[in-house]
C-alpha cells in the first residue's frame, strides 16, 4: 500500500473527522488505502465506509473487510452513487485530492516528466479523451486559456504557440515530443519548475479536475449529516482556494451571506482557521508531501 502512496496528513485528517464508531463515512480518494485503513481502525463493527476511486488499478489495495465498500467511480457522482447503494446520509467526507505516487511512478500513465511515454494522463483509463488528443487538438485560444487557467503560466500564449509550431509537421506523442516542442519558452534556470506547471495544466483539463472537485464539495454538503464532517487535503493554490472559500461560505466565489438581521448564513462551521500543513518529520519521511494543505468543517443544523 505505501508503495502505491503513503498518506498525507495522515494522522490530523483522521483526526478532524471525529469518526464515530457506528458511522457512515465516504472516502472520495481510495488510492492506496491509506486513509481507508485508518478510518476502519476507528469504526466499530456497526460503522460502514465507501470509498471511491476511478481508476481501476486502485482495486489491488480494497482491504478484506464486511464494513468496506469500494466504489469505482468519480467522485464527482458520489451523491448518485450512495443513493443507488441506499445511503443518503454520512457522518463524514474524506478527500485527499493530490495525484498518487503511484500515478507519478507508473511511467507508461504519462503523469510525469521524469520518463519518456505516451502522452497518457488519464485516472480514468476507460477515458477517450487524454493529454495527446489535448495538445494536438485544442486550438491556440483554448490551449492559452488552459495553460493560463490550470498552469498559472506567466506566458500561455508563447507556450501555445511552441506548441502549435511543433505539432504542425507531426502530431506530438510522447513526453519527450512535448518537452522539446516547448524548449524555446522553457526558462532554464527554472524548468522543473515550468514543467511542473505544464504538467498540472494538462493534467486538470484531461481530467476536468476542478469540475469534479466542486461538484464533489456541492454534494458532500447534500449528503453530510447535520455535525457531519467534510476534510479536505488539497496541494495546489486552485483546489484550496475552492475548498477554502466553499467550507467558508458554501459558495466557490467565497462571498459570505447574511440574513435580514446581519447574521452570516452558511451551511458549515469552520473548525480550521488556517490551513494544515505537514510537520517537519513528515516532510522529512516523505518529501511529496511539501505543498499540502489540510482543511476541514463541521455541517451546521438546518436553519
Amino acid at each position: 500500500m505505501e508503495t502505491y502512496h503513503v498518506p498525507v496528513l495522515y494522522g490530523e485528517s483522521l483526526d478532524l473527522l471525529q469518526i464515530q464508531p457506528r458511522g457512515t463515512y465516504v472516502d472520495l480518494t481510495f488510492g492506496g488505502g491509506g486513509h481507508s485503513r485508518g478510518i476502519l481502525e476507528r469504526l466499530g463493527p456497526e460503522g460502514s465506509l465507501y470509498a471511491f476511486d476511478q481508476d481501476r488499478d486502485a482495486r489491488i489495495n480494497i482491504p478484506d473487510d464486511s464494513r468496506f465498500t469500494f466504489v469505482e467511480s468519480n467522485f464527482r457522482f458520489m451523491r448518485g452513487q450512495l443513493r443507488a447503494l441506499g445511503i443518503t446520509q454520512v457522518d463524514g467526507v474524506l478527500a485527499d485530492l493530490g495525484v498518487s505516487s503511484h500515478h507519478f511512478d507508473t511511467e507508461q500513465r504519462g503523469f510525469s516528466f521524469r520518463f519518456d511515454a505516451p502522452l497518457d494522463m488519464r485516472m480514468n483509463q476507460r477515458a477517450a479523451f487524454s493529454a495527446r488528443e489535448l495538445v494536438n487538438e485544442y486550438d491556440h485560444d483554448r490551449l492559452t486559456q488552459v495553460l493560463g487557467d490550470w498552469g498559472e503560466i506567466e506566458t500561455p500564449y508563447k507556450v501555445a504557440n511552441c506548441i502549435e509550431r511543433a505539432r504542425m509537421s507531426a502530431p506530438l506523442e510522447t513526453i519527450a515530443q512535448l518537452i522539446e516542442a516547448v524548449k524555446p519558452c522553457t526558462p532554464k534556470k527554472e524548468e522543473t519548475k515550468f514543467l511542473s506547471k505544464l504538467f498540472q495544466a494538462l493534467r486538470i483539463e484531461v481530467n476536468h479536475e476542478m469540475e469534479a472537485l466542486k461538484m464533489a464539495l456541492e454534494q458532500s454538503l447534500r449528503v453530510l449529516r447535520p455535525g457531519g464532517r467534510l476534510v479536505v487535503i488539497s496541494y495546489h493554490s486552485l483546489e484550496d482556494r475552492l475548498v477554502k472559500n466553499f467550507l467558508r461560505s458554501g459558495r466557490f466565489d467565497g462571498v459570505v451571506e447574511k440574513d435580514f438581521f446581519g447574521r452570516v448564513v452558511t451551511p458549515f462551521e469552520v473548525v480550521t482557521r488556517k490551513a494544515i500543513c505537514p510537520s517537519e518529520e513528515e516532510l522529512a519521511r516523505n518529501s511529496r508531501s511539501r505543498s499540502a494543505r489540510l482543511r476541514a468543517a463541521e455541517k451546521r443544523a438546518e436553519q
